[in-house]
C-alpha cells in the first residue's frame, strides 16, 4: 500500500475527495479542514494499493494538485485493516508488477546527479578495484563491484530514454561518462603512487591472472550478462527490491573493467587498456539497452491491464 498526503485549496478538496473515493484500490480517507498553512488548503490523507497508485497520481497531477498545493507518497511496510485488504484486492493486477512512474523518475533523477559523493564513492570502488585487479584478488573486486554506484545514472538513461525527457538524458551521461572520467583519472594518479612506494609494480599487471584476467578479455557472454543485471536491475527499482540490486551490482564488470584500464594505461599496456574499455562499454551499453526495454515492455503490459480495468472510474459527465 502505499500512503498519500495531499495539501489542496479549499476550492478543489470536493475535486479531489470525489476522484479518490472513484479510484479502485483506496482506502482510509481522511480530510482536515483547514489544517494546512503553507501552501493554506485542506489536508487530503489516503492509502492507495500501489497497482493503482500511479493512476491516482497521475490525475491528480491532471488537477493540478502538485501546483496549487502539494503530493507526497510514502511506501508502507505494513498495514493490519480489513478496509486495506479489501482495496487491494479490488485494485487491478498485482503490486509488484505495477511501476510508479512518478517515484521511478524522483529515484533516477536523484542517483543521476553528478555530485561529490557520487564521484567519491565511484572513484573509491574504482581505486579498490585496482588493488583487486593488481593482487588478482576475487574478493576485492566483488566489493568495489558493491559499492560502485554507476547503476543509478544508468538507470537514469533508461528511463529518460522511455519517458522522452532529453534533459534528463543529458544529465544522467554526464554523471555516467563525467563520473567515470574522473574515477579512472584518480585511480590512474593512485596506481602512480603506489608504483613509487613499492607497492605496485608493472610485473603485476603483465603477470597471468586467473581470477582477475576476464576483465579485459571482453566476449559476447559479457554482453549476455549485462542484459541480464539491467533487466534485474531495472525490476528490482520498479518493484522496490533493493536486495536484488544489490546482487546486480556484483554481477557486472563496469567498476573492475575501468579501474583495470586506469592502472594499464599508468603502465602503458595499451592491449590491456583498449580490452578493458571495450569490456566496460559493452557492459554499460548492455544494461543501458536492457533497461529500456525493460521499461517499454512494462509500460505497454501496464497500459493494457488498465485499458481493460481502469483504477480511476470515470464520474459522471467527466471526460478521461
Amino acid at each position: 500500500m502505499l500512503h498519500l498526503r495531499l495539501i489542496v485549496p479549499a476550492d478543489r478538496t470536493d475535486e479531489v475527495v470525489a476522484l479518490v473515493e472513484r479510484t479502485v484500490g483506496t482506502a482510509h480517507l481522511v480530510v482536515f479542514t483547514g489544517a494546512a498553512r503553507n501552501p493554506a488548503g485542506d489536508v487530503v490523507m489516503c492509502d492507495v494499493a500501489r497497482e493503482a497508485g500511479d493512476e491516482l497520481i497521475g490525475a491528480l497531477r491532471d488537477l493540478g494538485i502538485d501546483s496549487t498545493g502539494s503530493i507526497t507518497v510514502e511506501n508502507m511496510d505494513l498495514t493490519l485493516s480489513r478496509h486495506a485488504q479489501e482495496a487491494e484486492r479490488a485494485a487491478p493486477g498485482e503490486g509488484a508488477d505495477a511501476v510508479l512512474w512518478e517515484e521511478l523518475s524522483e529515484v533516477t533523477h536523484e542517483e543521476s546527479t553528478f555530485s561529490v559523493t557520487y564521484v567519491a564513492f565511484l572513484a573509491l570502488a574504482t581505486m579498490l578495484a585496482a588493488c583487486g585487479v593488481m593482487l588478482d584478488n576475487a574478493v576485492l573486486i566483488v566489493g568495489a563491484m558493491a559499492v560502485g554506484p554507476e547503476f543509478g545514472p544508468l538507470a537514469g538513461i533508461s528511463t529518460a530514454l522511455v519517458q522522452r525527457a532529453p534533459r534528463l538524458v543529458a544529465r544522467s551521461l554526464w554523471a555516467l561518462v563525467g563520473g567515470f572520467v574522473v574515477a579512472m583519472a584518480l585511480t590512474a594518479g593512485f596506481a602512480w603512487l603506489l608504483d613509487a612506494l613499492g607497492l605496485f609494480t608493472e610485473d603485476m599487471v603483465t603477470a597471468e591472472r586467473p581470477n582477475t584476467g576476464f576483465i579485459w578479455h571482453p566476449d559476447w557472454m559479457s554482453f549476455v550478462v549485462a542484459l541480464l543485471a539491467g533487466i534485474a536491475g531495472t525490476l528490482s527499482l520498479t518493484s522496490a527490491k533493493s536486495g536484488a540490486l544489490i546482487g546486480v551490482a556484483i554481477s557486472v564488470t563496469t567498476v573492475p573493467a575501468a579501474a583495470n584500464a586506469a592502472v594499464a594505461f599508468s603502465y602503458q599496456d595499451l592491449p590491456q587498456t583498449w580490452g578493458s574499455s571495450v569490456q566496460l562499454m559493452a557492459n554499460l551499453g548492455g544494461i543501458v539497452l536492457a533497461g529500456t526495454l525493460t521499461l517499454l515492455v512494462q509500460r505497454v503490459v501496464w497500459s493494457m491491464r488498465r485499458r481493460t480495468v481502469p483504477a480511476v472510474r470515470r464520474a459522471p459527465g467527466v471526460p478521461r
